[in-house]
């Protein structure tokens, strides 16, 4: 560690009410206009004070018209939504936080038919306005699973064919990987959606997603096999010999799968196509893992944060699915 590290002053603590809205009656009184959801942003984005994207220097930006901010240094003109998923947006910001707020404050979020209801807009805003949030919920710099991690595939969405069942069904494979708690309770979830439970897929979900050394608790699947050298303490559990149904050998990813899969059927209607499932994936794991937060306004805030530092998507990577990076998924 870098001696300089200790220096530092903590992160300042989130105070509800202060940093952000508890209620709905708060968030309207927060967001009435165009400009206090950019002030928001701007301060999101610059908490330390803007920083020219050109130049780099910190300071105090000229304000120009349409809300153009332009750097005393080199001229530069910029807006607090370029760079971001925001950007040229012709969505007002009013309806992109409102819908934020909808969405994290809600317990199993919205469809795309429901927010365009709640918002009065158009159902391709709305569809675009989600696909963009599933996007930015994921964090890259977001820390791997570890401690003990069972892992084990799902098979989501689809129609049975010939009433074949497990592996080679004709749906979606989604690998999942949990963290148990000691002496109960469950930590994060990853989920990754494969083509193939093969080990060219198997592994390297584990191998990104699971800190190496962490104990990874599996079936007795040959995909699976390698793990140990790839820095794990692998614990193999065969179904046949156990004597176990699988739900009772590896409960944790069982019961994940089934709240997704009721999730997937309840809230979207089982309208998931294969090309956008991933992001769906990323929405469930969003919500999963701040399941505890003791307060949903703190979500929204958290949605707000990643959405000032994710880039622009282009419209294309939305309508045919988004291109997940690995360090994404």
């Amino acid at each position: 560690m870098d001696p300089n590290d200790q220096l530092a002053p903590p992160p300042p603590t989130l105070l509800a009410g202060r940093d952000y809205p508890r209620t709905y009656r708060e968030f309207a009184a927060r967001f009435p206009d165009e400009e206090a959801c950019s002030q928001f942003l701007e301060a999101l984005r610059w908490p330390q004070g803007f920083i020219c994207p050109a130049c780099g220097v910190v300071g105090t930006p000229w304000r120009d018209t349409r809300g153009r901010l332009v750097c005393p240094t080199c001229r530069h003109q910029t807006t607090v939504t370029a760079g971001t998923i925001l950007e040229k947006t012709r969505t007002p910001l009013t309806t992109w936080f409102e819908a934020a707020w909808h969405v994290t404050t809600t317990k199993n979020g919205f469809s795309a038919k429901s927010l365009e209801r709640t918002l009065g807009t158009r159902y391709r805003v709305a569809w675009s306005l989600l696909q963009r949030f599933r996007v930015a919920m994921v964090r890259a710099e977001r820390a791997p699973l570890s401690g003990t991690v069972e892992v084990d595939e799902a098979l989501v969405g689809g129609v049975k064919h010939d009433g074949k069942r497990g592996r080679g069904a004709k749906k979606a494979i989604v690998l999942i990987g949990l963290e148990i708690k000691q002496p109960k309770g469950y930590g994060r979830v990853r989920m990754r959606q494969v083509a193939d439970a093969s080990a060219a897929s198997l592994r390297p979900f584990v191998c990104d997603t699971v800190a190496p050394g962490s104990h990874v608790h599996t079936d007795g699947w040959s995909g699976y096999s390698r793990l140990a050298q790839s820095g794990y303490v692998h614990e193999r559990t065969i179904m046949n010999t156990s004597g176990d149904p699988a739900h009772v050998a590896m409960p944790g990813v069982h019961r994940v799968a089934s709240l997704l899969k009721r999730w997937i059927l309840g809230t979207h209607q089982g309208s998931v196509s294969d090309e956008h499932l991933q992001a769906y994936l990323e929405e469930f794991t969003f919500r999963f893992n701040r399941r505890t937060s003791r307060s949903r306004g703190l979500v929204f805030f958290r949605l707000l944060e990643q959405i000032a530092v994710t880039n622009q998507i282009p419209e294309q990577n939305i309508i045919h699915g988004y291109d997940w990076p690995k360090h994404k998924m």
